[in-house]
């Protein structure tokens, strides 16, 4: 747009056809919903929450696109998409879980599906060219809610210390507006990445309930440990990067080791 807000033909943005799949994906979040009220006789608690979600899911996201201007919502968005309408079907199972208990095996199917193309879509956008900041953005809030939701499940039989996993991103969000110095980027990081992975894998474990209580508790408080140690090892690397003097305009800054 021009700066003296005359009008620019070439820069008409046209947000109905990315709009339009993101109805298409709260659809199908309802569609998941009926399925599961149907088959398992959910509750209102399940009902509410998993049209709360659905909603939320849709209100965000169409924010989100119209502010990015995206083209085209891409195919691995559409991947991610689908991972979101799996989250809302967990969602709702752990919501009605608080009335009785809910059918473990279609649970942890939803989840495990969920988690499984948590694979896919980074590598769909990677051989499609298709990466941009928002894509990556919205598979880091699904994987965050699911982790926080399985975390939720879990510290029904676990006890509530369960919870610091699942809350543990969202206190560090929290904590990034008091502290600016948390929202510098951080490097590549493959050991991030796989406890990130792995949180929602020993979650999933515990809450199938396959093994003794103790072991389930030991499982979890080894996804705690693991988590507790990446967030650690990326503040304390934020923490010295902010130590860093700036360095003065037209020189190379010396790159840091972590």
């Amino acid at each position: 747009m021009a700066l003296n807000n005359t009008y620019d033909p070439y820069d008409v943005y046209d947000a109905r056809p990315v709009q339009q799949e993101t109805a298409v994906g709260a659809g199908a979040m309802l569609l998941l919903l009926v399925l599961l009220g149907t088959a398992i006789g959910m509750g209102t608690a399940g009902w509410l929450t998993g049209l709360a979600f659905a909603f939320a899911s849709w209100a965000v996201l169409s924010r989100a696109l119209h502010r990015s201007r995206l083209p085209s919502f891409g195919p691995a968005n559409r991947v991610t998409l689908g991972r979101a309408a799996l989250v809302g079907g967990v969602t709702a199972l752990v919501a009605d879980s608080f009335r009785s208990a809910p059918p473990v095996t279609l649970l942890v199917g939803l989840t495990a599906v969920a988690l499984i193309l948590d694979g896919v879509d980074g590598r769909v956008a990677r051989r499609t060219g298709t990466s941009t900041p928002l894509g990556a953005r919205f598979d880091m809030e699904v994987d965050a809610f699911l982790i926080l939701v399985l975390s939720v499940y879990v510290a029904m039989d676990l006890g509530p210390w369960v919870l610091l996993i699942g809350g543990m991103r969202y206190v560090f969000v929290a904590a990034a507006r008091v502290w600016p110095w948390l929202t510098a980027p951080l490097p590549p990081s493959t050991a991030r990445k796989t406890v990130a992975a792995l949180q929602g894998v020993l979650l999933l474990l515990a809450g199938a309930d396959l093994l003794p209580r103790l072991a389930n508790a030991g499982v979890v408080a080894v996804a705690l440990g693991l988590l507790v140690w990446s967030f650690g090892r990326d503040v304390r690397w934020l923490w010295r990067r902010s130590r860093v003097p700036a360095a003065p305009a037209g020189t190379v800054p010396e790159l840091v080791a972590r």
